[in-house]
């Protein structure tokens, strides 16, 4: 259950231009207690794309639903469950979303952009929130994350720069993008990049979606990712692709990847205390 422990400091950018897109978006940055409390002290940062379904329901794709990810950090944070992070929330681009957020071109679709949006991110953004916020700028304190085609591209961009992004987010992951293109991404990533992954699916997304998320699962663990060490497996029982559903286990995730330090999920082989209460199946 979530605590009011305060009203959760966001600070919005707006327009935030690309050289690399053709579309602005507004910029979401999410502040732990801590930043006012310790003028002196650096925050590791988390990345997460769908911006507007993150912080404030009503700019959320379906009103009032939204993953209340302030109000999460904020009480994981006062239990000591999660150490204070800045979170980052980049809006999506509206109808070139699907273009966004995957890495190569479907005939039907189309899409493939994600090399550009990878671009914005890490040659543009990511330098602007490091010199805008007092952060650790490292790739070890740095963290990139979403659902759907958000967790597609998380992933995927992830891979790609593990020298930037270390810990990440892969949450109900669009696997069957392109013929599950990135289980191929996966096989590719050699010598094995050190990512921290989170990676889940509910149980009623679709018998489809569960199982290509544990050929995702298993095609890490052939990569050399430990289930229980640098990767952890959930699946959710009668969770659905939803907004609420993302917001019910977003503070697992937080906890998960930026465990605060002595709290039993510090060495990644323990699950922490969950922020909402659900009911899980154990992966199989």
């Amino acid at each position: 259950m979530l605590s009011d422990v305060s009203k959760p400091s966001l600070h919005r950018h707006t327009r935030f231009r690309s050289a690399h897109l053709p579309d602005d978006r507004d910029v979401h940055v999410y502040l732990p207690p801590q930043y006012a409390n310790d003028p002196t002290r650096r925050f590791p940062v988390l990345y997460l794309q769908d911006g507007q379904n993150l912080f404030d329901g009503r700019e959320s794709y379906v009103k009032g639903e939204y993953w209340r990810v302030g109000e999460h950090a904020d009480t994981l944070i006062q239990r000591q469950h999660l150490e204070p992070v800045i979170i980052v929330g980049i809006h999506h681009a509206g109808p070139r979303r699907i273009h966004e957020y995957t890495p190569t071109e479907s005939r039907q679709l189309g899409g493939g952009h994600a090399d550009h949006y990878g671009r914005l991110l890490v040659d543009e953004l990511k330098p602007f929130v490091d010199a805008t916020y007092r952060t650790r700028p490292d790739a070890a304190s740095t963290g990139i994350g979403g659902s759907s085609l958000g967790g597609l591209v998380s992933l995927y961009l992830a891979l790609k720069y593990s020298d930037v992004f270390t810990r990440v987010a892969v949450m109900s992951p669009s696997v069957w993008w392109d013929r599950r293109v990135i289980l191929r991404n996966v096989r590719a990533a050699s010598p094995k990049p050190p990512l921290r992954i989170w990676l889940d699916i509910g149980t009623a997304e679709g018998r489809k979606a569960v199982e290509d998320v544990r050929l995702l699962r298993n095609g890490l663990i052939a990569a050399g990712w430990r289930d229980g060490g640098d990767l952890a497996y959930r699946e959710y029982e009668g969770a659905r692709h939803s907004e609420q559903a993302w917001a019910a286990r977003v503070g697992d995730v937080l906890a998960w990847l930026f465990p605060s330090e002595g709290s039993s999920a510090a060495d990644g082989s323990a699950r922490p205390a969950p922020a909402v209460s659900h009911r899980r199946r154990g992966s199989v």
